[in-house]
């Protein structure tokens, strides 16, 4: 992954009049890689729509975009709201990582009512005899294992009407020729939200995903802007700020019959 600070031109977190409505009033939310990409426009958007924001991300070398990401947070925040706090960690593929994020968030904040699993990376490979096996289990274990230890850490701190959102891709449904392992791990992410739904609907917490298309985020740095997503239902890359609304519908009340689905903007 880049680093958003560096990206010409900047993705576009929170569109032009955008019109919040408390959605997410007094709720705590807990977002992994919020630094920046799809994971910092959730974090704008509940912050807009009301929420207390806490969000990982990976020290020292994503320290500047969570800055950003934190001064803009205290921006958008509530006038009685709890200030909202960054969280570094070096890895969060490993579960005592993942326990110290929700001690933190816990302690600070007493609870976690929405559980958003961005964190992610992808190094494309184009031939899979050139596929490292240390970068097989590295991506295992940002994109899957991060979501699994997350969730049994956190979910004892979630009440009746909490809700978990992971981020998949659409890559996890179509494959792609470059990211085998990537793809992989987001098709991983499909069942592991299906399943989970079900397992935690007799709690009344609901688990639902969002699987954006090509979206001009930090992962996708090293692409050409003009060229990436033209092979999509609209032709274009889309922006942070088209896909976090799906976050915002998930966390809110507005989706209280809805557990186990995925929503795909593209």
């Amino acid at each position: 992954p880049g680093l958003e600070y560096l990206m010409v031109p900047r993705p576009v977190s929170v569109a032009l009049g955008y019109k919040s409505s408390n959605k997410l009033k007094g709720k705590v939310a807990l977002v992994t890689g919020g630094d920046s990409g799809i994971g910092r426009a959730v974090c704008y958007h509940f912050g807009l729509e009301g929420a207390t924001v806490a969000f990982v991300y990976v020290s020292p070398a994503e320290e500047i975009d969570a800055e950003e990401t934190l001064e803009k947070l205290i921006q958008y925040k509530a006038p009685h709201a709890p200030k909202p706090m960054k969280i570094p960690v070096t890895d969060l593929g490993y579960h005592d990582q993942c326990n110290k994020v929700v001690e933190d968030v816990v302690k600070e904040y007493g609870r976690i009512d929405i559980l958003v699993n961005n964190a992610a990376e992808q190094n494309p490979c184009p031939n899979i005899e050139d596929l490292d096996p240390n970068q097989v289990e590295r991506v295992f274990r940002t994109n899957v294992f991060s979501q699994f230890f997350m969730v049994i850490h956190g979910v004892k701190h979630m009440e009746e009407g909490s809700s978990i959102i992971n981020c998949l891709s659409r890559q996890g449904y179509l494959g792609h020729a470059e990211n085998v392992d990537y793809a992989s791990t987001k098709g991983a992410i499909v069942t592991f939200t299906r399943g989970l739904a079900l397992q935690l609907a007799k709690r009344n917490i609901r688990v639902n995903g969002v699987a954006p298309g090509p979206t001009w985020t930090p992962i996708n740095a090293s692409h050409d802007p003009n060229k990436i997503g033209k092979d999509g239902p609209l032709g274009r890359v889309g922006q942070p700020c088209e896909v976090a609304p799906s976050f915002v519908f998930l966390a809110s009340q507005d989706a209280s019959y809805m557990t186990g689905q995925i929503l795909h903007p593209n």
